[in-house]
């Protein structure tokens, strides 16, 4: 079956790219990066997509920029902002382009791949393998935390992989008798 959704993902720190791009193929999107705004633009030669995921600060230019270009071309790509800086200047100017969904790092994958499902063409597709939707929102891919038997192998910043559910393990657990006394 071919991918339900053309994504672009335009972030220049390559560890979460990848991840964000591995995340979204397996929700069944054909998903491409491009590390920085002029790649991104020259993208539209040969793909032209459905959903744009916009890193806010880019190397070259800031995601609003790349986002101008891209319209100037003609695309008329959905998009999303990513952003670590959750400032009203952001969110204002976000407004003015049309911007509707800004995901403000760190983000659950799920969280991407909800909007980037949930947005565009053919919202309640089917993925590969001919999985029935998850959950009441109609989606196409296992929302964690209601199918936590789905795990997501991930790639860390020293290059190993690991599953997302393992990321945290042990942090959690309730201390046992006499742990966590006298320290400071």
């Amino acid at each position: 079956m071919s991918a339900s959704r053309r994504v672009l993902i335009v972030e220049d720190e390559d560890i979460l790219a990848e991840n964000l791009q591995a995340y979204l193929q397996r929700a069944s999107c054909d998903a491409r990066v491009a590390c920085d705004g002029a790649s991104a633009i020259l993208t539209l030669d040969d793909f032209v997509p459905d959903v744009l995921v916009l890193d806010y600060r880019l190397p070259d230019m800031s995601g609003f920029q790349v986002l101008d270009a891209i319209r100037m071309r003609g695309a008329t790509a959905n998009a999303i902002l990513m952003t670590g800086q959750p400032r009203n200047e952001v969110y204002d100017e976000a407004a003015r382009r049309g911007i509707e969904h800004i995901l403000f790092k760190p983000f659950p994958l799920a969280e991407l791949s909800k909007v980037v499902c949930s947005i565009g063409p053919g919202v309640a597709t089917r993925v590969a393998g001919g999985a029935e939707p998850y959950g009441d929102h109609g989606l196409t891919h296992p929302d964690r935390r209601q199918h936590p038997s789905h795990r997501f192998p991930m790639r860390l910043y020293d290059g190993t992989w690991l599953f997302a559910d393992r990321r945290h393990a042990g942090l959690h657990r309730p201390l046992r008798e006499g742990e966590g006394e006298g320290e400071e």
